[in-house]
This record gives C-alpha cells, structure tokens and sequence, in this order.
C-alpha cells in the first residue's frame, strides 16, 4: 500500500513539473500529497472549537507625507492603470483598506499637504489630491474602508502654541468637518453602515494623545450624526494608551481599535486585556525590493500569529515622490515619473496579493495559527461559509529585515509540513495554489498559479516541500488573478528643459508651507494664472519643518542649471522670496537644505546663500525692489560659479559654489509669507 501510494506521489510530482517552469516547477514539485515522506512538522487546521479574531484587512498609506504627490499628474492611460494594480479586486494588491492624510500644512516626511481650513474662516475641500485618491479607490472597490489621520494642524488651531489641544472642541470641529466634507462635496460615505465599511479616525500621529480631547471628539461625532465613524488611538506605540484605557471607562468605552506603528509583529498584555481590535495601523516603510518584499509576507502572518493584529497597513501606498527625498521607493509600487508615464509593479504589490484576493474584511482568522518547526509561519481564514485560505511564508532573516525595528536572527531551513483539515475543513476536495519565490533571479517568481491541489479520496491531508524565501496561499477560492497592462512607458529622466505657467498641474513637490494655483484678479493680463505661497502662519509641525517655506522640482542630479522665474512679493518691508538651484535635501530633512539660493527682498535688498535657513551668505547688497511689483528672477549656476540676473540685467556674477554638486530647483518665501510665482523655467546642461 505503502509503495502504491508513494508511486501516485511521484506521479503527481511530474504532472506538476511539466505544467509549471523553471523554479514553479519546483514549486509544484513541493505539493506532495501524501504523508509518507521524511519527518517534519504537522499542523492542524480546524473550526471545530470556535474560531480566532475577526480579519479587518490590508491596506496601505497615503500621506505621512505627501507620498502621492506625483501620481495625479500621470497622463492616461497610465494613471488608471497604477490605480488598478493597488486597488482593483482580484487584480493586483487588491487592497482592503486606504488611510489618506488629512493635510495640516505641515512637513510631513516627504512633503507638506494642504488643509481643507488653513485658517479659522476657511474651508475648501478640493484641496490636494487624497479627495480624488479616494473616490478612485471607491470606483474601483466600493466597499474598501476609508481611514483619517492628522499628521500636522494649521498654526491657527494652536492659539499661539506647537500643540493641536490648546482647545479640544476646536480641534475636533476641524477634524469632524473634513469627515463632513468628504460626504458633502464628494459623496464619499465615510459614515457607512455595517460591520466592515467605516472610516476609521485616528487622533494624531506618532504623537502624544489627550485622553479628553478623544472623548470630545467622540461627542461631536455623535451630536453631527456620525456615530458609525470608529476611532482608532493612538497611532504611536501600544502604551500608554492601554493602561490609560484599562483604568478609565469612559475612555475604554470610546476607542474602538488600538493603533501601533511598527510593532515587530508583536503587542502588550494591556492591549489584549483591553479586548479591543488591535492593528498594525502603520507598517512596512521599507524599500520595495524583494527584502522589503519578505519583510511585507513576513509581518502580514506574524502581527496576528505573534500579536493577535487584524489588520496590517503599509506605508507608503506607491512611492510617488522625488526618489532622494526620504524613504525613497518605500510604497508598495513606484510612480515617479509622470512626465514619461513609467511605474514599476514592484514585489510588495503581489506579496499583499496572496493575502487581500482570497480574504475579505469580515472572514476570521483559525485559532490553530502558527510557526512553522524550521522557520517560516502559518495562518487560515474563513468565512464561516466553507471557504479556507491558508497562507505560508518561509521568509529568511536575511531577506525579510523592514526597516525597523530591529529584528532578532532566526534561521529558516528547508522542511517539509503537513496539514491536517479537521472540522468543517475535513471535507475539502482541493485546493487553488499561488506561489511567490524571493531571491535570486534565476528562482524568482511572483504570484504565479500553479495546479491545484486535489487531496486523494478519504484524506484530509497534505504535505508541502517549503524553502526558504517562498510564499504559498492554498485556497477554495477561484477569483484570484495577476492582473496585467502592457508595459509602460520607459524610465525618463526629468526634462532638461521646463516650463510651468501654471495653468495646468506642476510638478513641485512642497517641503514648506503650501503652495496653490491662484487666480490674480488684480492682473488680468500676463500674471492673471500663478502658483501663490498662502500660508502666512506656521503649522503645528509633526516635523522639523523649515522657517522659510520651499518647493523643489526637477531631476536631483542636475548640476549646471539656468533658473528663471517671475516672482512678486505681497508683503511690505518684510516680504522676501527667492529661487535656487542644487537643493541637496527635503522632507523631514529641509531644515538643514544646502544649495545656491537667489533671494530679493521687499526692503530693497538682495542676498545669496548656500542654504535655506540663510546663515551661509555667499553675496548681499541693494537693489531696486519693493512689494506689490512683479520681478524676474535669473539664476544660473555653472561648475564652481554662480550668477544671478535680476529683470535681464546682472546683479551679482561669479559667486564661488564648491558644494553641493547637483540637486534640485526651488521657489519659496523668506518666512510664511505670501507671495507669486509665474513662468518658471529651468534649463538644465548637466
């Protein structure tokens, strides 16, 4: 009997081989159906005593900050297509779950989001681009759950002070009117109704909560009507905030989820007492190559084996952002170039795969999960309607390392396990198999199908060859493909030559303050369409913002540059903006920004630099300049040298620049002033 059964084993061995290639032959070869092999581990998968946590999906970040910035400026069909692969169902990463950033003005890591109230009396919810990412999200998948976090607040709320509590129905009447909002002008239903549709709110990111202003804006989300809205805390680590829960009701009674960043796959005893829904509400942020790929299968079964988490949410969604700003490449694809339409469907993209197009929010996760005996772990869902997906992750330490925190050394060896299905499970007649292999090339497959697995007659039994670097989702479900469109465009660099008038969207990347298209009826005639720095009060920062405001453009590693751009300063005596070339840094990082700075002043002055903060000061002296008068502004910078021209004629020629060498172009303000800019142009030599 034995001989026989071992004979239909090697049988099936070699149908598997001829039908897949390469490495997912081998793949297929790995699902040997029948026990009878060398010793390894067993694991059980049954419902017969209950089952484990509600799943409540998988999704990913836009913002924190600004990480979208480029993709709504990619042409069609391009666009749509970078939409599908993220949000489409059985498509691409197929995700359950989008958290937009509710802009605050602020620098937020990669960028500044604009505030639909940048002061007391002003509302605008067209602002900014997480509106639209929404709605498209929502066109694709109308049952995907929508989440808001702050990051940053706009200066007024905070009265004077860095701090967004200085008065808690204030605070929570600007964060229920963007929920408000949302539903008004874009029919956005952020208030649904059922158990797995909700927008989810958190109360400020990474930072210290207030435990009082949680319960106010719990009141005022049910005087609006807006009792469905759950509340997430505190988006930072998973203390203090569950022993504050623990020892005060009404607070326990108020938060529906207890949120953590970057767990490492692991809670607290607090947390669990609570008995509240815990997430991974921020995870991943890790380059999007095949170890942050690993790193992503890892933390997608091991945040509930380790730490009960239901859900896990990636930051970033797609790196669409200058790549040398911070955490470059760290989203789940990478759009960065909509002025060629290129994107790369990277790895992180069908990791998620294996988990979101065979789980909905709403399934349940076994509570027979685990590790596997020699590395690698296992987890099962249902949902409750017979349907079983299992997903098995060999990841090597090597392989899987995110970004933090820090991951202690394991070792993963080649094994073979065996599942037992028991309960409801015990009379599956097969399996769909979808297979991922990291690592070298030569093995390397993604999200391929391979032949379904069909358990003999009268077994409830299988037996998996596991390596490591592989992924494995085995499922009842038939749904699951890898979606495709033609190969994009190729890589481009950014133009060497630019031109923005700004009727149509640019591609400046704000790192302070906020810049929009304002339309200057005082000028009907040439400057009527202009980019306008409207913020004229510094945020409540989340970052080490700047004092100055700056946005960049263009391509980091230009060096010999002409910059040329109409500027007009609104602010008497005091106003002052400037242009500048070889900017070295931006995100969190703009502070310290070196560069060759032009800047003009309204009190008749003009000054070089070699930084944005102002203190290397390369030239200075006079100049005809004044307020409410239009000025063009030529800055060219040429191996060591720099000249500037001011209205065509020379203001100041061969400033020495030894550092830096390449960077980008910038605009901005002297401080959080206004001030315009028209018809930008750089022209780039190398």
């Amino acid at each position: 009997m034995a001989e026989s059964l071992l004979q239909a084993s090697r049988q099936r061995r070699a149908k598997a081989m001829t039908a897949a290639a390469g490495s997912a032959g081998r793949a297929a070869v790995s699902l040997l159906l029948c026990a009878l092999l060398a010793p390894g581990g067993a694991y059980v998968l049954d419902d017969s005593d209950g089952l484990g946590r509600e799943f409540d999906g998988i999704g990913a970040v836009s913002g924190g900050g600004a990480t979208s910035r480029l993709l709504v400026n990619y042409p069609e069909p391009y666009r749509s297509q970078i939409l599908d692969y993220l949000f489409k169902p059985n498509f691409g990463a197929s995700l359950h779950i989008l958290k937009v950033e509710i802009g605050g003005d602020g620098q937020t890591t990669d960028g500044t989001e604009p505030s639909h109230m940048h002061y007391a009396l002003d509302e605008n919810y067209f602002r900014g681009y997480e509106w639209w990412l929404m709605k498209e999200a929502k066109k694709r998948n109308p049952n995907i759950t929508l989440m808001g976090l702050p990051w940053s607040f706009p200066g007024w709320l905070g009265k004077g002070f860095n701090w967004p509590y200085v008065n808690l129905q204030l605070t929570a009447y600007y964060v229920v009117s963007w929920i408000v909002g949302a539903k008004y002008y874009h029919d956005l239903d952020i208030d649904y109704i059922g158990a797995f549709r909700l927008l989810v709110l958190q109360i400020w990111n990474e930072r210290t909560f207030d435990s009082d202003y949680i319960k106010v804006l719990r009141r005022m989300l049910n005087y609006q009507g807006l009792q469905q809205v759950k509340i997430i805390a505190s988006d930072n680590l998973w203390e203090p905030i569950a022993a504050s829960m623990l020892l005060d009701p009404e607070l326990l009674k108020v938060i529906d989820v207890i949120g953590a960043h970057y767990p490492g796959t692991h809670t607290v005893k607090d947390a669990r007492l609570t008995e509240k829904k815990l997430w991974s509400s921020e995870d991943f942020s890790t380059l999007n190559n095949d170890v942050g790929a690993g790193c992503w299968a890892r933390v997608l079964n091991q945040n509930y084996i380790n730490g009960y988490m239901t859900s896990t949410i990636a930051w970033n969604l797609v790196a669409s952002y200058y790549e040398q700003l911070p955490y470059g490449r760290c989203g789940l694809m990478t759009a960065q170039e909509p002025w060629s339409g290129h994107y790369v469907v990277e790895s992180p993209i069908w990791i998620s795969a294996h988990t979101t197009q065979f789980t909905q929010p709403g399934w349940y996760y076994l509570k027979t999960v685990g590790h596997l005996e020699k590395g690698g772990s296992y987890v099962a869902l249902t949902d409750g309607l017979g349907n079983l997906t299992i997903i098995i992750e060999t990841m090597s330490h090597k392989q899987s390392k995110c970004i933090r925190p820090f991951l202690p050394y394991f070792n993963v060896s080649r094994q073979y396990a065996t599942f037992i299905l028991k309960g409801s499970f015990s009379e599956i007649p097969g399996l769909q198999v979808w297979y991922t292999k990291l690592g070298k090339p030569s093995e390397r497959f993604l999200f391929k199908q391979l032949d379904s697995l069909w358990l003999p007659d009268g077994s409830d039994s299988f037996t998996l060859e596991l390596q490591a670097d592989e992924l494995f989702t085995l499922t009842t479900l038939t749904a699951g493909t890898k979606g495709s469109y033609p190969v994009p465009p190729r890589s481009q660099p950014f133009p060497r030559i630019y031109k923005d008038d700004f009727n149509v969207a640019p591609n400046f990347a704000d790192q302070t303050g906020v810049f929009e298209y304002f339309t200057n009826m005082e000028d009907p005639g040439e400057h009527r369409f202009t980019l306008r720095q409207v913020l004229n009060q510094r945020p409540i920062t989340w970052a080490a913002d700047a004092y100055n405001t700056i946005s960049v453009i263009g391509d980091y590693k230009w060096s010999n540059v002409t910059i040329k751009c109409d500027v007009y300063i609104e602010t008497p005596q005091t106003g002052g903006v400037f242009i500048a070339g070889r900017v070295n840094k931006g995100g969190i990082l703009i502070r310290s920004a070196r560069g060759v700075f032009f800047w003009i002043f309204a009190n008749g002055t003009y000054r070089v630099t070699g930084d944005l903060a102002g203190w290397m000061i390369y030239a200075l002296g006079q100049a005809d300049i004044r307020a409410k008068k239009w000025y063009t502004l030529t800055l060219t910078i040429k191996g060591h040298f720099s000249s500037g021209m001011l209205n065509g004629k020379p203001l100041w020629t061969n400033v020495p620049v030894n550092f830096p060498k390449n960077g980008w172009a910038a605009i901005g303000t002297h401080f959080f002033e206004f001030a315009q800019f028209d018809n930008f142009y750089v022209e780039a030599m190398g």
